[in-house]
């Protein structure tokens, strides 16, 4: 038993497992298990994995009977992990090596912490960016969620990644979504969960630190030009908004006012990247013809409007 589960939802990675495996192998504070979740790919990802579980008994390996997607991938590695503290991983990004070093000092540094979230950097095709708008600062949830609200730039807050998780806290939210739980979701799973994590934190840690590296991977379900693939994620968002929307609305009266506005910002700014989402597929669609573009932009642009003053009046 390690005091933090990093875990690994893994699916056709082969060209970068073994770079997250090193960052976690690798890693300065070394009381941790690595869990591997085998969403059984057809690549040697899980064969490059065991390779590494071989020389490491730190490394767990689970296999899923069937490919279920990364978010049940996810729930059943938290299920199976033995730590007080989880961490998620995606194959193709990978950690500083002081990552979960500076989850401890973080724990140390406060008691009874419920979340901690820490700087991104991001690798695309090897130029690293970084993040720096999070200080060192202890928070409840009320002034955290005020934090997030004040923000100006866009920032993605919702991302489960470069985040340390008490792992009781992440199985209370799944308590949540128990009819939800085995749900194909290739997108919006984060809000889902992150949604419910909200729900259930007390404190939340900010570090300015950078310890996780976001690997821009043109290939991803987020990147992709598939429209088929991006059918799916919009089918996925909306089933994730529409859960939202409907478990917000039935529990307004006993939520917090920062964090239920904070719940509804969630929700709006789901709804606004579905639109995204929507006007891509109609320029991929439409072989970036402007003018069915520019017609397929404005009907959409026209519906998310109205539907937004929709949703707002409704809350």
């Amino acid at each position: 038993m390690g005091q933090i589960s990093i875990i690994l939802p893994t699916y056709n990675v082969e060209k970068y497992i073994a770079r997250a495996l090193e960052s976690c192998t690798n890693q300065t504070f070394k009381d941790i298990e690595i869990i591997v979740v085998d969403d059984v790919g057809n690549d040697k990802s899980i064969d490059i994995a065991k390779e590494y579980a071989s020389k490491d008994n730190r490394i767990k390996i689970i296999h899923n009977e069937e490919n279920l997607g990364t978010f049940a991938s996810r729930n059943i590695g938290v299920l199976n992990s033995s730590s007080p503290y989880i961490m998620f991983l995606d194959p193709d990004d990978y950690l500083e090596l002081n990552a979960c070093e500076e989850c401890i000092n973080a724990l140390n540094k406060e008691k009874n912490i419920d979340l901690i979230w820490f700087n991104f950097l991001y690798d695309k095709q090897g130029i690293i960016s970084k993040d720096n708008f999070l200080k060192d600062k202890f928070y409840t949830i009320s002034e955290y969620c005020q934090l997030i609200l004040k923000q100006k730039k866009n920032i993605c807050y919702w991302n489960l990644c470069s985040k340390l998780i008490k792992k009781q806290i992440y199985l209370n939210a799944l308590l949540y979504l128990e009819s939800q739980n085995q749900t194909k979701l290739t997108m919006a799973e984060d809000a889902l969960v992150f949604f419910f994590i909200i729900l259930n934190c007390k404190t939340v840690t900010t570090g300015s630190k950078n310890i996780y590296y976001y690997f821009q991977n043109c290939k991803s379900s987020i990147n992709t030009k598939d429209v088929m693939i991006i059918q799916k994620n919009l089918i996925d968002e909306q089933k994730v908004i529409k859960f939202l929307q409907s478990f917000l609305k039935n529990n307004k009266n006993n939520i917090d006012k920062n964090i239920y506005n904070l719940l509804k910002k969630l929700i709006t700014d789901l709804i606004i990247n579905k639109l995204h989402r929507e006007i891509k597929k109609a320029k991929l669609k439409f072989n970036y013809i402007p003018y069915k573009c520019r017609k397929t932009y404005n009907k959409t642009i026209i519906k998310y409007y109205t539907f937004l003053q929709f949703f707002n009046q409704a809350f």
